[in-house]
This record gives C-alpha cells, structure tokens and sequence, in this order.
C-alpha cells in the first residue's frame, strides 16, 4: 500500500517549512510546463539508477502528472526498501486545480 498526500495537506507542510523532497518524476516535456516550486527533477526512467542518491532521513514526496505514475514510483521504492515517501494524489493537475503556484524549473 502507498502512503498518499493531497495537495492541500502538502501546501500546509511546506508553508509549516517541513523539511520535504519534492521529486518531480515527470519527462522534461513535462517539467518545461511548470513545476511545484523547489521540486528536484528525476525523470520516472531513472529511478532504478538513482534511488540510491534519495534521502532516507526525511519524508520523499514524489509527483507526476495525475497521480498514476508516481503511485507506481513510490510502490517500486517500497520494494526497494524505502518507508519515507508520499504519493501526491491527483498529481500536479490536481495541485493547479486548486490554485497553488507553479514554477518554471531552470535546472533538472
């Protein structure tokens, strides 16, 4: 089972400056339309390769479009033996829906 958040709980810990990584597991298409302001950007694709570098120390709240993707992120890392991270549910489009800001990512 899969640990969720919704956009307006995680708007809540980031004004509370809770120490959270956002991971935007979106292609850079995707990215290059706007993002969570000071999300870390890790292409889905690349997690089996990466997810060594991902804190453990911390909560990992992990998005995609509509929720689906990162569900399925978050699942492969439980598997991997991390017990830490949060699917966003309703992805990004559900973050916009209800009018929270997005950004444009310089770097990823």
């Amino acid at each position: 089972m899969v640990n969720e958040i919704d956009s307006e709980t995680l708007q809540s810990r980031l004004g509370d400056n809770e120490e959270l990584l956002l991971l935007d597991i979106r292609t850079p298409s995707e990215v290059a339309q706007g993002a969570i302001p000071n999300a870390t950007h890790m292409p889905m694709h690349l997690l089996p390769l990466r997810a060594s570098e991902l804190p453990r120390d911390k909560a990992l709240v992990l998005y995609c479009r509509s929720g689906a993707r990162s569900y399925h992120a978050c699942q492969f890392l439980a598997q991997n033996g991390f017990d830490n991270m949060l699917n966003l549910r309703g992805g990004i489009i559900a973050w916009v829906r209800h009018g929270y800001e997005i950004d444009r990512l310089q770097r990823y």
